[in-house]
């Protein structure tokens, strides 16, 4: 099997694992990413956006987080670009992957942003992140500046996969992951 076939497989199993998650379980996770974040304040103090993502097909949603800190989301342009973008009060559009995001006339730099938490399918004890196979975090996380934001996945603890994850030379492992069970950070 191929590693892009392998991958399929996996994406096909963890999708599945997701879709059982109970809304409580999607709720727990949230309180920990919030209870991380707020350690995270305690540690750094003065810390910039935080970057997450706009949920799709059950993916846990962290958008609360935006009544309490500066936010930024992801916008998908093509060639795989991502770009982060602050989220504020004006409406949000459609990206080039057909997400809903900010479409500001800036887009935030790699020192704007302290944190990045991403959607995860699944994740493994080595850090490596099963998404849905677009290749935007990884592209972004090629520059070394990009890869020192710390980036952390979010899942529900079903989706941690008890072994490795296949992985492909571009894949860049995660910092950690948050689920409703523990703060691998």
């Amino acid at each position: 099997m191929t590693i892009s076939e392998k991958k399929k497989f996996e994406r096909h199993t963890f999708r599945k694992l997701r879709d059982e998650i109970s809304l409580n379980q999607r709720e727990k996770v949230e309180k920990n990413v919030k209870l991380y974040i707020d350690s995270f304040i305690k540690e750094y103090k003065n810390i910039g956006y935080i970057a997450i993502y706009w949920p799709l097909r059950n993916e846990v949603d962290i958008r609360s987080l935006k009544e309490n800190f500066s936010i930024a989301l992801p916008r998908c342009k093509n060639k795989k670009e991502l770009l982060f973008y602050p989220w504020d009060k004006e409406p949000l559009s459609k990206d080039y992957e057909g997400i809903l995001s900010p479409n500001n006339s800036f887009s935030l730099s790699y020192n704007q942003i302290s944190m990045i938490l991403v959607p995860c399918l699944s994740v493994d004890k080595n850090l490596t992140r099963l998404g849905y196979g677009g290749g935007y975090f990884d592209k972004l996380r090629t520059d070394n500046n990009w890869r020192n934001v710390p980036c952390i996945g979010v899942l529900t603890s079903n989706c941690v996969s008890t072994i490795p994850l296949t992985r492909a030379e571009w894949d860049i492992p995660l910092s950690g992951f948050i689920t409703e069970k523990e703060i691998f950070v």
